[in-house]
């Protein structure tokens, strides 16, 4: 094995990004992933629902939790990046992973804040009781919906990507030596 590839699958912090053959990123980008596909179908089914401000409420904070989860995931893939050789393949394409997730994450934070702002101007005020009234309202508008999915698209884009990361160039994980060991009798 190669000197930069043995480098590609050691972490550079065992403590921030996951000690060898078990990386904190991979663990971390299901927070986003599941928060997004479920508000996804939250605001599919608001669209279907008598009464769906409940849904379109939860899909909004679901879009928040899952914003608070890729910044989280981002700051262990960027540890993981670090440990890939500059001007590689595997290096223009974590850079291109990391570049769609940030624009992904940066896109579902403005769909939180129109949603907000959707909220609190349908309301009126966007005090608290004003909010709780909102929650009664309508579906999740086309706009908002429109940016959602769009967003989740680019997400399956970027998972692969990671796939490509970790399953083709293997960043991250235990060479064969140590995989072997799980095999043995």
């Amino acid at each position: 094995m190669t000197g930069e590839l043995h480098d590609a699958k050691r972490p550079v912090s065992a403590a921030l990004a996951g000690p060898y053959g078990h990386p904190f990123h991979p663990m971390l980008v299901a927070v986003p992933i599941g928060a997004w596909v479920a508000s996804m179908v939250f605001d599919v089914a608001s669209r279907f629902a008598p009464g769906p401000g409940f849904l379109a409420e939860g899909s909004k904070w679901l879009i928040a939790l899952g914003v608070l989860g890729a910044l989280a995931a981002a700051m262990a893939g960027f540890l993981d990046l670090f440990a890939i050789p500059a001007g590689t393949p595997a290096f223009r394409t974590g850079l291109l992973h990391m570049g769609l997730n940030l624009v992904i994450t940066a896109a579902y934070a403005a769909g939180f804040l129109w949603r907000q702002a959707g909220t609190a101007s349908d309301t009126g005020t966007g005090t608290a009781t004003d909010t709780a009234a909102g929650a009664a309202a309508g579906p999740v508008a086309l706009g908002p919906l429109l940016l959602s999915a769009g967003s989740l698209a680019l997400l399956v884009v970027s998972g692969y990507l990671g796939g490509k990361l970790a399953y083709r160039y293997g960043v991250r994980v235990a060479d064969e030596a140590t995989q072997a060991d799980g095999f043995r009798r």
